[in-house]
């Protein structure tokens, strides 16, 4: 959030361009909080996945990320490998799209920030690495309403899951196709009886990796 002032300046200048070319607005703290509280028990849910489709800098995935780590402190926070892993899995389950580039740099290092401060990490820290690549996959780049990245390519969604001993899946889709399959499974679709299996087909699949594995692939380090 930018901090308010009765003076003219350059970033309020910036932002009513902003506003009037890609309606971009700001979503005060307080109210942030209480959508969220309309979904408390998803907040607090640690694998629970949240999209936001104009995700700006954060304003709603980092309150989201922070509630999803005080869930792990609670069921996980006496065992540094649990607190660790869950942690991480927590911030798998966040998902972002914006438009604007320095709206979504600024929201992974929030993000970041906010994760890394939660475990005591610093910059060299496997963990730190593997929290920045995921990120560098789940928040994108791109137009939600065209569902392509800045790149023009379609958006690729990653899904995670924690395998348990330190383990992560991952599978790739794309986020058109994922959309698409999902009239399929409507109650008078033609399609209605097919099992997801059938229709989710992901893109690629990857093998399970340890968190040393996703901290080689981070390209911020």
């Amino acid at each position: 959030m930018k901090s308010q002032s009765t003076a003219p300046s350059t970033d309020l200048i910036k932002s009513k361009k902003r506003v009037a070319d890609h309606g971009e607005v700001f979503t005060p703290p307080w109210l942030v909080e209480k959508m969220l509280d309309l979904v408390k028990g998803e907040t607090e849910r640690i694998d629970s996945r949240f999209l936001e489709p104009a995700c700006g800098s954060g304003n709603f995935l980092v309150p989201v990320l922070q509630r999803k780590l005080a869930a792990v402190e609670t069921k996980y926070g006496k065992s540094a490998f649990e607190k660790n892993h869950y942690a991480l899995l927590a911030l798998t389950s966040l998902y972002g799209i914006e438009l604007l580039a320095d709206n979504i740099a600024e929201c992974r290092a929030n993000m970041l920030a906010v994760f890394a401060e939660y475990l005591g990490l610093n910059e060299t820290d496997e963990l730190y690495r593997a929290a920045s690549h995921i990120l560098s996959l789940n928040l994108i780049h791109g137009d939600a309403m065209t569902m392509k990245g800045a790149d023009g390519d379609p958006i690729v969604v990653v899904e995670w899951a924690y395998l348990g001993k330190g383990k992560f899946n991952r599978r790739d889709f794309r986020l058109d196709v994922l959309t698409d399959m999902s009239k399929f499974k409507e109650e008078r679709s033609l399609f209605s009886r097919l099992g997801r299996h059938e229709i989710f087909q992901p893109m690629q699949s990857h093998p399970p990796m340890a968190v040393r594995d996703l901290a080689a692939r981070d390209e911020w380090g």
